[in-house]
């Protein structure tokens, strides 16, 4: 067998291992792996980064880091659907015995489209306000980690995600560059109608 898919699928049980022996370390990952908590955390970390602010200059700094990671999910998840579409890849609890404590999805794990969008938006804020990019890096990270600890994606189907996720938010914030004044009045007219 190919050496790297045996050291992903050693990585997977490595990790999988843990799961099953405590209720409180299954519980902790069982509300990470899932659908909601860290994309409904990212997102409420978000929505209070773009109203808050000492003044109008770092409110509007925000404001323009929220801005270049909302166009950096859509881009990665774009990337994520095309490369899905060229190429499938199956999951390990498909070919490993796995503790999941997830349901099974049935698409691509090639690339991990958490790792994708959430690197997408812990990067679009980074530049922005360094603390809630290393808050939502944190949360991405572990995010990632009990996918693959549940045998969910393999490591190398993350470090692919990963990667989208940077090429995203470089193209995001090369876009918003170009499209130069449409985001400064978009900002206005938020601020206009008093959601800015």
């Amino acid at each position: 067998m190919n050496p790297l898919l045996d050291l992903d699928a050693g990585l997977v049980a490595w990790l999988n291992q843990a799961l099953g022996r405590s209720p409180a370390l299954d519980y902790l990952v069982y509300l990470l792996v899932s659908d909601y908590f860290v994309p409904v955390a990212m997102s409420l970390w978000l929505l209070g980064l773009w109203l808050s602010g000492a003044s109008q200059e770092e409110r509007e700094r925000r404001q323009r880091g929220v801005l270049r990671a909302a166009l950096a999910l859509g881009f990665a998840a774009l990337l994520v659907v095309i490369c899905n579409h060229f190429y499938f890849r199956e999951r390990p609890f498909v070919h490993q015995a796995v503790t999941n404590l997830l349901y099974q999805p049935t698409d691509s794990s090639f690339p991990a489209n958490p790792a994708a969008v959430s690197l997408a938006l812990a990067i679009g804020v980074w530049r922005a306000h360094r603390r809630s990019g290393l808050a939502l890096l944190t949360l991405a990270f572990l995010w990632v980690l009990t996918r693959v600890m549940n045998g969910v994606y393999y490591p190398s189907d993350v470090l692919a995600g990963a990667g989208m996720g940077v090429v995203a938010t470089i193209a995001a914030g090369l876009v918003l560059r170009v499209m130069e004044p449409i985001p400064t009045w978009l900002l206005r007219w938020a601020r206009y109608w008093h959601l800015a």
